[in-house]
């Protein structure tokens, strides 16, 4: 048996010890008024107070055959998030054993509005995480509450991580009317690292921000998630990104895939705060795992507030897609989607999407009325063989589009590339969570792609970037 109770912990550091320390610090340095004997005990006790709050850290397990009256050590294993939560403080680790957690109504523990919440995630600073070498799942296909949107997590707190799960089977019941469920939602949650989950086969989004920053979604698959009928179908995304205030910024994904979602891969409307989304792949979306078209399904929906009319935030933000891979996509592979302004496109690769590969759709101030793209800032992005190649883009003296495929002297084929088959892209991802090794859309040796692009901040080798979501390194 594997004792990670008694592994050891690295102090944590909270803001409030911060303060602490910049407090008596400040009258160390500028009031002279402590002698050097009392300096050095008030500096050792605050080392002691740091030292005691790391030792005092402690870890809860969960187990699909655990039960909520037990202690929640790792032979005594609690059965729920939620009375884990209950136990736990800041610092503290729930381990999630192995298996597969299967909640019901009686499991949920909020509500809110129109939506019932299972795992209602309020205490900071709790890291919810796979126990080493297992992998938990758990299936909300036995909640179904009436006239009720789902919600599986609802993270309203800050500084947690969670880790090294699946999340399955989110339901909506709710047939009659516009509609959605959740996976994961965030509300007024900040500074969280959601890492290594997958979230799949329900009918709910995958991960949705409606409030909060400085989250980061790192290695997240979200895939095979299909609404109810026609009044949810349209609703469901891998991923949202919604911040509705400017305070939402710093929110990143990164490493993620989406596919076969019956709406978007990643999708930005809405959003009060700049988002960034690298290194992400969007394929299939807009179809059911069976190729059966669905909704728009767009790969990166980059932003727009719904051309209706409504009022824009006074400061539009500029959202940022870079590195990233869309490819089969009902509609577009890049879509702007009305967006007032602008968006940063860096090297991003398009392949064979519905519509087109990138459509730069703006609107102008009044939400209203559409114009060709405008203030969009495109680098070293490559699209090959899409139904239509870039569309609804305004000119250079609208944009700045400087090396792109689409304005480049170059000649792209299928021999550009290493190779081009799309199941690749379903890949198991590696051992410690990253992408997997794929040759899909990489530029093959020779390819008057590579070198092609120009210096936009990112890294890159050789003389100068390639085209495209990949780097090439044939040195």
């Amino acid at each position: 048996m594997r004792g990670l109770s008694n592994k050891i912990k690295l102090p944590k550091v909270s803001c409030r010890h911060l303060l602490l320390i910049n407090y008596y610090s400040f009258f160390i340095l500028h009031f002279g008024k402590f002698k050097m004997k009392r300096t050095i005990t008030l500096l050792l006790g605050i080392g002691l107070a740091l030292a005691t709050n790391s030792a005092m850290a402690k870890d809860f397990y969960i187990s699909p055959q655990g039960s909520d009256y037990n202690s929640g050590t790792i032979n005594s294993p609690l059965a729920t998030i939620m009375t884990a939560q209950d136990k736990a403080s800041y610092g503290d680790t729930v381990y999630i054993r192995g298996g597969t957690y299967r909640p019901d109504n009686t499991n949920i523990s909020a509500r809110q509005s129109v939506r019932a919440i299972v795992n209602n995630i309020t205490k900071d600073g709790i890291h919810y995480i796979n126990y080493p070498g297992e992998r938990p799942i758990f299936d909300f296909s036995n909640v179904r509450p009436k006239d009720e949107r789902v919600v599986a997590f609802m993270v309203n707190a800050d500084d947690c991580e969670f880790k090294g799960f699946e999340v399955v089977g989110v339901q909506i019941t709710i047939d009659d009317r516009h509609t959605q469920s959740t996976a994961i939602r965030v509300y007024h949650g900040n500074n969280n690292r959601f890492e290594n989950l997958a979230i799949h086969d329900g009918m709910g989004i995958g991960w949705y921000l409606e409030s909060g920053s400085n989250n980061l979604v790192l290695n997240v698959d979200a895939y095979n998630n299909q609404g109810l009928n026609k009044y949810s179908m349209g609703n469901i995304d891998g991923f949202g990104v919604h911040p509705r205030t400017a305070a939402g910024t710093g929110n990143v994904i990164r490493g993620s895939r989406a596919w076969f979602n019956s709406d978007d891969g990643f999708d930005i409307i809405n959003a009060h705060a700049a988002v960034t989304i690298e290194n992400s792949w969007a394929f299939y979306n807009g179809y059911d795992k069976n190729m059966t078209p669905k909704e728009d399904g767009n790969g990166f929906k980059g932003g727009g507030y719904g051309r209706n009319g409504s009022t824009p935030p006074q400061i539009i933000p500029r959202h940022t897609i870079k590195h990233c891979l869309s490819v089969r996509n009902r509609s577009a592979g890049f879509y702007s989607n009305h967006h007032i302004g602008g968006i940063n496109w860096i090297n991003n690769t398009a392949i064979r999407n519905g519509s087109a590969n990138y459509n730069m759709l703006s609107t102008l101030s009044d939400n209203l009325t559409d114009v060709p793209g405008y203030g969009h800032y495109m680098r070293n992005n490559l699209g090959f063989d899409g139904r239509n190649e870039v569309i609804n883009l305004g000119d250079v003296n609208q944009n700045d589009v400087g090396f792109n495929y689409f304005n480049l002297p170059v000649t792209i084929t299928s021999k550009d590339f290493l190779r081009l088959r799309p199941e690749e892209l379903m890949y198991p991802r590696k051992a410690n969570g990253d992408l997997p090794k794929i040759y899909y859309a990489k530029l093959k040796q020779g390819s008057d792609l590579i070198d092609a692009g120009i210096n936009a901040g990112e890294s890159y080798n050789g003389q100068a970037p390639d085209l495209g979501a990949f780097e090439s390194d044939y040195n």
